[in-house]
C-alpha cells in the first residue's frame, strides 16, 4: 500500500529515539534494581496512590500491550518495569528498542498501577502517540475498512473498537476530537495492544472529515436500528467505512445525513434490545471484510 507523505517536525523525530534521552542509575532498595532511569516522584506518587505516569504519560500493563508497544517505533517510551519472573518476556524487545528494564517487585508495579491492575509482572510508561491525518494512511483498499465514529465517549468502547479493527485489518479509527476519550491507560488496556498497529485519526470536522473520506474511494455506511436493509447490502466492488454512532442516541443527523447508505445489522426478536457499540463494530466488520475481496 502507498502512504502519503507527511511532514517530519522535533516532535516526530523524537520519538524515532524510543525513550528519553536523560538516564541516570537509580538508587538501590528493597524493591528494585538499580538498572534504569531516575525517575522524580510527585508527593501523590510518594504517597502510593495510583496515578497517571506523569504529564501526559501513562501506564500500559500487562504481556502483550507492553510488548506491542516495545514493537512500534512511533512509541515513545520513558520507563519499563518488570518483575523477576516477567523480565525475560521483554529482555529482547527491550534490547531492539535499546532499553533498559527496570527489576522491581509486584508490590511496585501495583503501586504506581493501582493494586487491581492485571499486569502479569510488566509495567511500561508511555507518551501519547503522535496524533495522525487522514493524509497519513494508507490508500483505499477493498477488504480494509475504515470505522468512523460519532460522539463515541466510553474509553472502554472506544479500546474494544480499535482492538476489533486490528482483528479485521481495518485501516484506522476516525473520531471526532472534541466528542473522543483522550488516549489513556483505561482506553489503551481495552485495545490490549491494537493503538499501535491501528491508527485512531482524531478530527476537529466529522462531517467534513466524512467528504474526505469519500474523496479517498470509501463509500460511506452508516448503522442505524432503523435502517431498512441489512449489512447484506454492504458494496462489494468499493472500500467501505463504517460509521456508528453513540449508543442510545446514535449518528447525529448531519453524520446520518453524510452517509451514502443507512443499514441495519439483521438480528433475531429478543429481550435485549441491542448489541453496544462494541459490539456492533464487531459484527459490522466482520460483513465489511467478508463481503469482500481484500486486494
Amino acid at each position: 500500500m502507498t502512504k502519503h507523505t507527511r511532514s517530519k517536525g522535533p516532535a516526530r523525530d523524537a520519538r524515532k529515539t524510543g525513550h528519553s534521552n536523560t538516564m541516570a542509575r537509580r538508587e538501590s532498595g528493597p524493591d528494585r534494581t538499580p538498572v534504569g532511569p531516575k525517575v522524580n516522584r510527585s508527593k501523590e506518587d510518594r504517597k502510593g496512590s495510583p496515578k497517571a505516569a506523569g504529564g501526559n504519560r501513562y501506564w500500559l500493563t500487562g504481556t502483550h500491550p507492553v510488548l506491542a508497544a516495545l514493537a512500534n517505533p512511533e512509541r515513545r517510551i520513558n520507563r519499563l518495569l518488570a518483575t523477576k519472573n516477567a523480565l525475560e518476556t521483554v529482555l529482547a524487545a527491550a534490547e531492539q528498542r535499546d532499553i533498559t528494564p527496570e527489576l522491581v517487585e509486584r508490590s511496585e508495579i501495583e503501586r504506581l498501577t493501582g493494586p487491581d491492575e492485571v499486569h502479569q509482572g510488566l509495567a511500561i510508561d508511555v507518551f501519547p502517540l503522535e496524533p495522525l491525518a487522514l493524509t497519513d494512511l494508507p490508500d483505499a483498499q477493498q477488504g480494509h475498512p475504515i470505522l468512523i465514529l460519532d460522539q463515541v465517549t466510553d474509553p472502554r468502547n472506544v479500546g474494544a473498537i480499535l482492538r476489533s479493527a486490528a482483528v479485521f485489518g481495518a485501516v484506522a479509527v476516525v473520531v471526532q476530537d472534541r466528542h473522543a476519550p483522550p488516549e489513556t491507560a483505561v482506553l489503551a488496556k481495552a485495545a490490549s495492544g491494537a493503538l499501535e498497529t491501528t491508527p485512531l485519526v482524531r478530527v476537529g470536522n466529522l462531517a467534513r472529515a466524512m467528504a474526505d473520506i469519500k474523496q479517498l474511494g470509501y463509500w460511506t455506511v452508516g448503522l442505524s436500528g432503523a435502517a431498512q436493509e441489512t449489512l447484506s447490502a454492504l458494496p462489494t466492488d468499493r472500500p467501505i467505512a463504517l460509521v456508528l454512532g453513540a449508543e442510545g442516541d446514535g449518528m447525529r443527523r448531519l453524520t446520518e445525513e453524510a452517509c451514502d447508505k443507512i443499514l441495519k445489522i439483521a438480528m433475531r426478536p429478543n429481550a435485549v434490545g441491542s448489541l453496544n457499540v462494541s459490539n456492533a463494530a464487531a459484527v459490522a466488520l466482520f460483513a465489511a471484510v467478508n463481503s469482500q475481496t481484500p486486494q
